[in-house]
Order: C-alpha cells, then sequence, then structure tokens
C-alpha cells in the first residue's frame, strides 16, 4: 500500500505499517515486546476481514490499536476517507523505512486527532461477556449508555424505544430491560454487548473473539446474528477469531498472523482451498473434519519446535525457525507480502 492518503478509496479502513511496542523490564533493562510488527491490510464499506493466528499472535493487539484503545507506536490508520493517526514513519515503494544519511528513519509530521468524533462509527465487541458488561447496570442503562454519551435522543420516551429496538434486532425480549447482566447465559450477554455496539449505527466493528466463549449451539446462532446485521445495516466487520471453521463460515476475505505479522491474505475461499504460506498450511491441517473417510486420508502438518518469545524474536521471517523450507535469506529479510494474484498476499521467499 502507499504511504500517501488516497482522496477517494475504495476501502473503509487502511491500515498501513501498523506497529504495537509494549515495554517490559527485564532486570535493570527494558526491552521491547513486539505484540504487532508492521501490519498493513484494508477493509471494503460492508465486508467482513477475519483475522486468525495462535494465541499471543496479536490480534487483539491489533483491533484495539485500531480504535486507539492502545496507542499505536507506529503506523498510519485511515477510516472513511480521514486520518485517524500518522506518526510520521516514511516509506519506499517496496514497503521499506526510508533511511537518512546517518541511517535514521525519516519522519514527517505526526496526525493525532481527536478519538471522540469517530468513536460513533468504530465500535467494539469484546471477547469475555461475562466482564464486558457492567454488573451494577441494568441491560437499559448498558445499551443506553453510548446513547447517553453522543446524546443521540431527544426524549427520555425516544431513548426507551431506541433501546427496545436494539435489544429486538440482537433476539432479547422487552421484558429484559430491567434486568441486570448476571441473570443472563453467555449467549445473552454477547447479544447484549453487540447491542451496545449497534447503538450508535457504526460502520465498523471490531469483533474479537466474539463467539469463542459461547457454547457451540450458541456459537452457530451469534455468527448467524452477524451476517444478518450486516445484510441489514452494511456494516464492516473485523472479525478476530482462532476457529478457522467459524472465520471461513463469515469471512469475504482471511488474514494469518505469525508473531506480530500478517503472513498470508486472501479471499475466504481462496485461502482455504489453496493455501501458500507454510504456517496456514499447517494451521488449515489442524481444522477437524466431518468425515471420517476424507479425515483418515488427510495429513497433519505438525510444527517442530516452539514459538519464539517476542521478545527475543528471531532474525528476518519470525517463522523460520519452525519452518522446513526455511533457508538463509529468510534469516537475513523478513520477507515482503507479495501478491501472488488475484489479491492473494503472501510473505515468503521460498513458496
Amino acid at each position: 500500500m502507499a504511504n500517501e492518503a488516497k482522496t477517494t478509496s475504495e476501502y473503509l479502513l487502511e491500515v498501513e505499517h501498523l506497529k504495537q511496542y509494549f515495554p517490559v523490564r527485564q532486570g535493570f533493562h527494558t526491552v521491547m515486546l513486539k505484540a504487532v510488527d508492521d501490519v498493513s491490510f484494508a477493509i471494503r464499506p460492508g465486508e467482513t476481514l477475519g483475522l486468525v493466528g495462535e494465541s499471543g499472535c496479536g490480534k487483539t493487539t491489533v483491533g484495539r490499536s485500531l480504535l486507539r484503545l492502545y496507542q499505536p507506536t507506529a503506523g498510519r490508520i485511515t477510516f472513511d476517507g480521514k486520518v485517524l493517526l500518522d506518526t510520521g514513519e516514511q516509506y519506499d515503494e517496496n514497503g521499506r523505512p526510508v533511511l537518512d544519511a546517518s541511517g535514521k528513519p525519516v519522519k514527517g509530521p505526526a496526525i493525532e486527532p481527536d478519538m471522540f468524533p469517530f468513536r460513533r462509527q468504530m465500535q467494539m465487541v469484546f471477547q469475555d461477556p461475562y466482564s464486558s458488561l457492567n454488573p451494577r447496570m441494568t441491560v437499559e442503562d448498558i445499551i443506553g449508555e453510548p446513547l447517553d454519551v453522543h446524546k443521540l435522543y431527544s426524549s427520555k420516551a425516544e431513548r426507551r424505544d431506541k433501546i427496545l429496538e436494539l435489544m429486538e434486532l440482537v433476539g432479547l425480549n422487552a421484558e429484559h430491560a430491567m434486568r441486570y447482566a448476571h441473570e443472563f447465559s453467555g449467549g445473552q450477554r454477547q447479544r447484549i454487548g453487540i447491542a451496545r455496539a449497534l447503538a450508535v449505527n457504526p460502520k465498523f466493528i471490531v469483533c474479537d473473539e466474539a463467539v469463542s466463549a459461547l457454547d457451540v449451539s450458541i456459537q452457530a446462532q451469534v455468527v448467524n446474528m452477524f451476517e444478518e446485521l450486516q445484510d441489514k445495516l452494511g456494516v464492516a466487520y473485523l472479525f478476530i477469531a482462532h476457529d478457522l471453521l467459524v472465520v471461513h463460515h463469515i469471512s469475504d476475505r482471511i488474514a494469518v498472523m505469525y508473531l506480530g505479522k500478517v503472513v498470508e491474505i486472501a479471499d475466504a475461499d481462496e485461502l482455504n482451498g489453496s493455501p501458500i504460506h507454510p504456517y496456514t498450511l499447517s494451521l488449515l491441517s489442524a481444522v477437524p473434519i466431518p468425515d471420517p473417510e476424507t479425515a483418515r486420508h488427510s495429513k497433519r502438518i505438525v510444527l517442530e519446535g516452539d514459538v519464539p518469545s517476542p521478545l527475543n524474536m528471531p532474525s528476518g521471517c519470525p517463522f523460520r525457525t519452525r519452518c522446513r523450507y526455511a533457508t538463509e535469506q529468510c534469516a537475513a529479510e523478513m520477507p515482503p507480502l507479495s501478491d501472488r494474484g488475484d489479491g492473494h498476499m503472501v510473505a515468503c521467499w521460498n513458496k
């Protein structure tokens, strides 16, 4: 992606060279934990981008950094044609940092606008429906809080009507309005969280493991509800999950993360049918196959070794320590995401 702003774009959200580092004390020294390291992707209006990878790879950090719940270390985020963040780093056409004569990165002016006007358009559904709802507030007040903050009603009667309409939209009854969160099941609590996110009529929602804490039967109901809401409201999703079957079902495109980096992005059917990156191949080989005959002839790709610590990352490609195709070039330099046709982007030197 180009580093310059586009006056017109087919994308609702554009993320370029996003980095999120956290300082960690080790004895007398402070080292940087690279939770997200140079991630770029884009999402069209009304599209769902699935973000998958094993636990600790940086998926949730990406979602929180997009909404500036974490202050990103570096990168550029553009939403609906407006710059949400630009820390000023400059990159060449190959995605490499531009350096000055002394070898230091060249930086332009930083842009960090107030996020409050964007909060109505960008919302989040959190992973844990048990801890993301205030136990001292009724359902009516939980869903109505965004309406209060953004002053989206002119009377108490209008506020009440909007809350009941949102509850009906996500499959809750009006009689639930005066109850507290602890009186509901996990699936119902997640519906309350979704209604709260929809209260301000957003264009974009980060769904952070929104179904992982739910029973399988409830997962299906919530995923189907997400799809119905998208058809009805035209909202775009960043759907973060580790269940590849769920992600394939709901996503238009899928991005695969490993140790803070995106290693492959493709159309959902293309990624599942023709994966290229060795890590994606391993992930897909672990997906259970319901047909016993097919499962008997499928071969699981088991990765050797352990995931490296993000506090002590290997040089070059972070996956090279577990990759059967690794070469000296993999140790020397991180491969850029390159287009293998039809928007299938892969970061690998040897595949």
